[in-house]
């Protein structure tokens, strides 16, 4: 469970009345704190995974991207949500998207994913298609690269999350000054200026920005 900007106990009533992870996703946490430690953070909160499915399911995207798919929990639940879209998935690393391959298999969902591996701010370049639905959680320091490369590419009224905006509510303390955190909010504040766009934070876990295309 992520608590980082509510109580633990309202962050655990939230995730209680929320509809749970079945156990193909249980498994892959479990496998993804086993082998990666305490990168496992790097992983969404279930009730994030929930999220993914329901917007994805409500968008009804032709094509979805995700930027940052690390072992595949959060694509696993764009994918789950697709009506006979399809879902490109941009990553660097070999080793831990091979875990996502093997549970999009096990998820019935291989059909459906094409992944890229590579630098997203490369590979991301050449993808000419009008992207419906995206999902960007991947490293921050290129966030406002990715950022402009998707919002450029997404069709009028397209949808873009984007994971960890609030950087554990650090972006509201004035006293946390390192380097990350004043990335965060530099972002931030550019996606708030952007007037291609309207924006709303969510305090999902570490912070959910939907960005809408107008």
């Amino acid at each position: 469970m992520k608590a980082y900007v509510l109580t633990a106990s309202v962050a655990r009533y939230i995730l209680d009345h929320s509809t749970p992870p079945d156990p193909l996703l249980l498994e892959l946490a479990a496998e993804t704190a086993r082998l990666t430690g305490d990168d496992a953070e790097m992983q969404i909160s279930a009730d994030q995974g929930t999220f993914l499915t329901m917007i994805t399911q409500l968008v009804a995207p032709r094509v979805a991207v995700e930027v940052g798919t690390f072992t595949g929990y959060s694509s696993v639940c764009i994918a789950r949500g697709l009506a006979g879209g399809r879902l490109h998935c941009f990553d660097v690393s070999e080793e831990w998207t091979a875990v996502a391959r093997r549970y999009w298999e096990k998820a019935g969902v291989a059909d459906r994913v094409t992944l890229t591996l590579g630098p997203a701010l490369e590979t991301l370049g050449g993808f000419g298609e009008p992207i419906d639905l995206a999902f960007l959680d991947a490293d921050k320091q290129n966030y406002p690269g990715y950022y402009e490369l998707l919002v450029s590419r997404l069709r009028q009224g397209g949808l873009l999350m984007v994971d960890n905006t609030l950087r554990r509510g650090q972006v509201a303390d004035p006293g946390h000054d390192d380097g990350a955190t004043a990335l965060m909010r530099e972002f931030n504040d550019l996606v708030r200026e952007d007037p291609r766009v309207s924006v709303v934070m969510l305090p999902l876990a570490d912070g959910l920005t939907l960005v809408r295309k107008l």
